[in-house]
């Protein structure tokens, strides 16, 4: 049976990946109706966020990840595609590279163990020589120590999930209202003003 599994297509595997991901969440995901959710974060979104903030965000990525409103809402997005790990991950690291040297090394362990190892809890999608090549940074952990597997998952997101952010309901309802043009009346038209009388005897 292992030797089966060993053998299938790596398509395979991320898409089990995926759905162990995916009910892990749910099974460990907190009681809450999900209608009363989402207009909680709609509403906490709404008032930290103007039409000049998502227009900035709309056009470019980095745009949208170095605003923290903005990646508050990817995350929203994030989490209806059972995908908020990448971002976790991502804070995890800009986090981590304000440590304390003496504190980087437990700090390391604890990122890889959540985030990259086989079968980690919040596994992110990395690639098997990003994984190593992360694993082996941990002998010497140091600020640069996830810097190639954080722009991964960066490039990840920005490619995947970002395109279809800007799609999305979240981004639509956030977004201003197209001006629209008020249609003069019949009245209006033929010269008249509301409120006179059409004709100019007295």
């Amino acid at each position: 049976m292992c030797k089966g599994l060993a053998t299938l297509p790596a398509t395979c595997m991320k898409s089990a990946k995926d759905i162990k991901h995916k009910i892990g969440f749910l099974l460990h995901k907190p009681e809450v109706p999900p209608d009363k959710e989402q207009m909680k974060e709609k509403t906490i979104i709404a008032k930290r966020v103007s039409p000049a903030d998502v227009e900035k965000w709309k056009l470019s990525f980095n745009n949208l990840m170095n605003s923290e409103a903005g990646r508050t809402v990817f995350t929203t997005f994030l989490k209806a595609e059972f995908s908020q790990e990448n971002m976790e991950f991502w804070k995890a690291c800009e986090k981590y590279k304000m440590s304390a040297p003496k504190n980087m090394a437990g700090k390391a362990k604890q990122i890889y163990d959540q985030y990259i190892a086989a079968d980690a809890l919040n596994e992110v999608n990395l690639d098997s020589a990003t994984r190593e090549e992360t694993r082996q940074n941990l002998s010497n952990a140091g600020p640069f120590c996830f810097d190639n597997a954080q722009q991964k998952i960066f490039t990840l997101m920005e490619k995947d999930s970002y395109r279809r952010f800007l799609y999305s309901k979240l981004i639509q309802d956030l977004s201003p209202l197209p001006t629209t043009t008020t249609q003069p009346s019949a009245l209006e038209k033929r010269g008249g003003v509301r409120g006179c009388s059409e004709s100019g005897g007295a």
